[in-house]
């Protein structure tokens, strides 16, 4: 049965109720968390070395479950309550952070310490990332989806880019025991929140299978939808380039030595830009999507992508990288609300914890191999070949959009 248009314009006005803004609160003081924990690692792992690859390689090892861990993250947020999973997750956060003061405390803080708190990171944010998007179909209705997913990534961007870098670095600044200490009282505070949401959100199956043949169910499904299966190769390319780019962009700016010679709270500032282009493009791409249709959104995010990616090979102003920055912010979320949105749509809610992660084990697995071959290749051809590599890289992403037209979009997500 058709929905009248003013029937769905109204559901999609409707409140997105209190559950999703208790659900938008935890995800702002766990991206926060994230964002100061982020840029204190690798600041503190420069005072331990100057090495492009070792800095390169705590990018490699807090990405890595991606690759390892995703399909069985996946599988989990199908079979069981995907905000009791999150909780778990964030609880595992607060806790490694403290470890890590406590080693530094004891003068036992290394490059190897980083490594271990890095890895075990990143399998808690596999498990609360992939519940999370799963979680959301659950929360609002599916004509919000757009609307709710922009949202949310205002303020997981507003705090994970925007608030999370300076922080970070004034923390580190002011002492490396506060860059950590404060990542894990903030994703305590998200679990106190989560908590309040009510209802469980445990996806009902008709019948029992193994954990192997769930993930082979979700990668089925995946393979066999062709824009689904191309925009995942697409992000994952897209990653893999920026994952090289930033995993060594802190000794391109960090430090007398460096190109830009920044401090460590300028640092923080200058990926401030980016989050509040970030921030924009989350209130604006709704109206974006809906003017140039998806297809010419989604060209024009490439060719962003590309600037924010490549524009370090040709200045160290700044000045200049600042505004490419925020540009790119904008056009990166863009492709985010766009593509998730999507996704969440097309795929049935019993599967998509399972697509979910069998997107990203595509879309973020590369992450690791990407910061790996940034801090390579850095290594040998210097840091602005490196950055100008990848900026052609994502170029070079254009080739498939022909695939991914207005008409083939639309018939996907009517099949859904």
């Amino acid at each position: 049965m058709t929905i009248p248009a003013g029937q769905v314009k109204e559901r999609q006005r409707a409140p997105l109720g209190a559950s999703y803004w208790k659900l938008w609160t935890s995800s702002g003081l766990s991206n926060l968390a994230d964002g100061v924990f982020k840029i204190a690692l690798p600041l503190l792992a420069v005072q331990l070395t100057q090495s492009p690859t070792a800095v390169a390689g705590l990018t490699v090892t807090a990405t890595l479950p991606w690759l390892l861990f995703a399909l069985t993250a996946g599988a989990l947020a199908d079979r069981l309550d995907r905000r009791k999973l999150m909780l778990w997750a964030n609880l595992s956060r607060a806790l490694l952070p403290a470890v890590l003061v406590g080693l530094i405390l004891l003068d036992f803080g290394s490059i190897a310490a980083l490594y271990v708190v890095a890895l075990m990171v990143g399998v808690a944010e596999t498990l609360y990332d992939t519940s999370a998007q799963s979680i959301m179909p659950q929360v609002v209705q599916r004509d919000q989806l757009s609307r709710a997913n922009g949202r949310l990534y205002a303020v997981e961007l507003t705090t994970n880019q925007f608030v999370g870098p300076p922080l970070g670095g004034l923390l580190v600044a002011l002492g490396v025991v506060a860059g950590f200490a404060v990542p894990a009282a903030l994703w305590l505070a998200a679990v106190g929140v989560l908590l309040m949401v009510p209802g469980t959100f445990r996806v009902e199956r008709e019948q029992k299978s193994t954990l192997r043949s769930d993930i082979g169910e979700g990668l089925r499904f995946l393979w066999n939808q062709k824009i689904l299966r191309t925009l995942a190769v697409m992000t994952g390319v897209f990653n893999f380039a920026s994952s090289a780019a930033f995993a060594v962009l802190v000794l391109f700016a960090v430090g007398p030595a460096s190109e830009m010679k920044l401090s460590e709270v300028g640092f923080g500032l200058l990926l401030t830009t980016s989050a509040l282009g970030s921030v924009v493009g989350s209130f604006i791409s709704e109206r974006v999507e809906a003017r140039l249709g998806r297809s010419k959104s989604l060209t024009l995010t490439v060719f962003g992508g590309a600037l924010f990616i490549g524009a370090p090979a040709l200045t160290n102003n700044p000045y200049v990288l600042g505004p490419v920055f925020f540009v790119g912010g904008i056009l990166i979320v863009l492709w985010n609300v766009i593509t998730v949105s999507l996704r969440q749509r097309i795929t049935p809610n019993g599967l998509l914890g399972r697509v979910n992660s069998a997107y990203r084990l595509l879309a973020w697995g590369t992450m690791p191999l990407g910061a790996a071959a940034g801090g390579l290749l850095a290594q040998w051809l210097g840091l602005q070949a490196m950055f100008g590599i990848m900026g052609v890289l994502t170029l070079a992403l254009l080739g498939m959009m022909p695939i991914l037209t207005d008409k083939a979009i639309a018939a996907a997500d009517v099949e859904s």
